[in-house]
């Protein structure tokens, strides 16, 4: 039996948890939320890197959808509701194939079934407008993780990507997360600044998660994990889920994406510029700087150090699919994850560390999540905080 045949052995057994898909976004992107015309029943590798036989091929048995909306966007938190029906929709489209997922016993209820657990994750507090309130409401619609913030800062939580601002999280920041930790809904570290990481594990009861972030050691991208950061996630419980994303995981293209961006502002474009004017110097670039390719085993150097940090019980998988434009070559869309546990077997890793990366992890964290929401809830009210009462 060679190695990939091992991993799809044990895949059926123990499927993935994928912590990050951004499938509804690129449905809306696409094709404005008709479901039909992106038929996710059928092979869409043209358009998507995500549909049902691809989740059934890449072993997939749980998945927390994102349900983000860009931070510049306008009525952020009616868009995230969109998101969110879009996610339902879906599993209500495709019963067969996708179960509603609210808890850990709903996960494994669905694999049990065959079927894959639907969970949906918010990306970015702007998502919640400063509200207790709306935040609330996102966990009664079935949202079961927020990450903090996105690339840019919220006004109590300062992002990666963002120049500092609050030196962390805000007072109602810090509220934000003890809200979260009563609710049941894990508090996502992924985007945020190395200060929001340290002070949200500093205020957390529950454990936290990194829905979709690399090593930092490995690959020093502000978007990845600092070791010392990593340390802390077997005192919390939590768990770091690697992400594939290259300019986050490979080094040259982290410098190859630095040096592209610095060439479209030297010819007055915003780096992000997708015009046919910014893609034709783009793509001139590209030609005369060919873009660095990251790998599986490029993936699995990750997973190698963050188990050195963090230890076998705090890691899992979040590929950030139909989130990025690249991918690594052999993880190339959802069907590829054989491919990952493929080569950690060769590395040496156990079949029962490889069950705990895949599955096990993260349902455990859900679980201890909501064993903390329920004495929380025991013990105190929902909180009617206000970022003017905390933060002034």
């Amino acid at each position: 039996m060679t190695s990939l045949d091992e991993a799809r052995a044990l895949l059926r057994e123990f499927p993935v948890v994928d912590g990050h898909n951004d499938l509804p976004w690129a449905l809306r992107e696409q094709v404005a939320y008709d479901l039909g015309a992106r038929d996710i029943a059928g092979d869409q590798g043209a358009h998507l890197h995500t549909d049902l036989p691809r989740l059934r091929e890449g072993g997939v048995g749980a998945q927390y959808w994102s349900v983000y909306v860009r931070s510049d966007l306008p009525g952020a938190v009616p868009a995230t509701l969109e998101q969110i029906d879009c996610v339902t929709r879906l599993i209500e489209r495709y019963p067969a194939e996708l179960a509603p997922a609210l808890t850990a016993a709903d996960m494994e209820a669905a694999r049990a079934a065959g079927r894959i657990a639907s969970l949906m994750g918010a990306e970015g507090g702007h998502s919640i407008a400063n509200s207790l309130g709306t935040l609330r409401g996102l966990y009664a619609l079935g949202v079961r993780y927020m990450t903090l913030t996105h690339n840019d800062n919220v006004d109590w939580a300062d992002s990666a990507t963002d120049e500092p601002k609050a030196g962390g999280l805000t007072a109602f920041g810090r509220e934000v997360v003890r809200e979260m930790n009563r609710l049941g809904m894990l508090v996502d570290l992924s985007h945020v600044a190395a200060t929001t990481m340290r002070d949200a594990l500093d205020t957390s009861s529950a454990p936290v998660i990194f829905s979709h972030s690399s090593s930092r050691a490995v690959c020093d991208h502000p978007r990845n994990i600092p070791d010392d950061v990593l340390e802390r996630l077997p005192a919390n419980g939590g768990m770091a889920m690697v992400t594939f994303v290259p300019k986050f995981v490979l080094q040259a293209a982290v410098d190859w994406t630095a040096a592209a961006d610095d060439n479209m502002r030297a010819h007055g474009l915003h780096h992000l510029d997708t015009s046919e004017a910014g893609m034709k110097v783009h793509r001139e670039f590209e030609e005369r700087h060919p873009r660095p390719v990251a790998t599986v085993s490029t993936v699995a150097d990750h997973l190698d150090h963050m188990r050195e940090v963090a230890g076998i019980d705090h890691l899992g998988i979040g590929g950030d699919y139909d989130g990025t434009a690249f991918t690594p070559d052999g993880l190339n869309d959802v069907s590829g994850y054989p491919n990952l546990i493929a080569e950690l077997l060769d590395r040496g890793w156990s079949k029962p560390d490889l069950a705990k990366l895949t599955w096990q992890n993260a349902v455990r964290v859900l679980g201890a999540a909501e064993d903390v929401a329920r004495e929380e809830r025991a013990a105190r009210p929902a909180s009617h905080a206000t970022i003017e009462s905390l933060d002034g």
